[in-house]
């Protein structure tokens, strides 16, 4: 069972890895600019909106900084997408929490998010829309695989339960048979005594 349950953390272990190395992935596509539009002039600006390379820092940061700048970072995006939700600060919220590595983090919320941010794709950039989908990709592919850590666990889990059910059972079994064979021969050591003290009486009167 022991072994079960070493093979269950590695299966979840790499199909982690491999959903995080495929979104690092993408995102080094759209950094070199793979995963943009062949022609520049066909994203339309968006008034106020961030430059993609703001957010990319602003990842960067949050992946590679200490626990109180994350704190920082996470504390200052939920601010702004909760005191001024709009496209932009509610992507940039939900990148925050689809990028792991920080206490925050929350792929579950974050797709919820991308989805409703893509959901009005014509108040974002072009950079943006790639950003929002390759995000989206990657924390959909992480709740599957939490998904499958947590049935693998569970699995083995039971299996774990099921194994000490039946060994509490044989114990319990042996304990009353040994209970069994106490009493029995408790009873037989009685009889005997009882032969042998009739045996002596029979002695003394001859």
């Amino acid at each position: 069972m022991h072994n079960s349950g070493l093979t269950a953390r590695h299966i979840a272990a790499t199909a982690l890895t491999v959903v995080l190395l495929a979104g690092c992935a993408q995102t080094r596509e759209f950094l070199t600019g793979s995963s943009r539009s062949e022609s520049p002039d066909s994203d339309v600006g968006i008034l106020g909106a961030p430059e993609a390379e703001q957010y990319l820092v602003e990842l960067q940061r949050l992946a590679a900084g200490d626990p109180a700048t994350q704190a920082e970072i996470f504390a200052d995006a939920q601010s702004g997408s909760q005191l001024t939700p709009d496209s932009q600060t509610n992507l940039r919220f939900a990148l925050v929490l689809a990028t792991p590595g920080h206490s925050e983090f929350d792929p579950d919320l974050a797709a919820s998010m991308l989805r409703e941010v893509l959901a009005r794709t014509e108040l974002l950039t072009q950079a943006e829309i790639a950003l929002a989908t390759i995000h989206l990709k990657t924390t959909e592919q992480i709740v599957v695989a939490q998904a499958e850590v947590q049935r693998l666990r569970s699995a083995t889990s039971r299996a774990a339960q099921n194994q000490e059910n039946v060994t509490n059972q044989r114990l319990a079994s042996v304990e009353a048979e040994n209970r069994r064979l106490r009493r029995e021969l408790q009873e037989a050591e009685q009889k005997l005594e009882a032969i042998t003290s009739i045996e002596r009486s029979i002695r003394e009167q001859e």
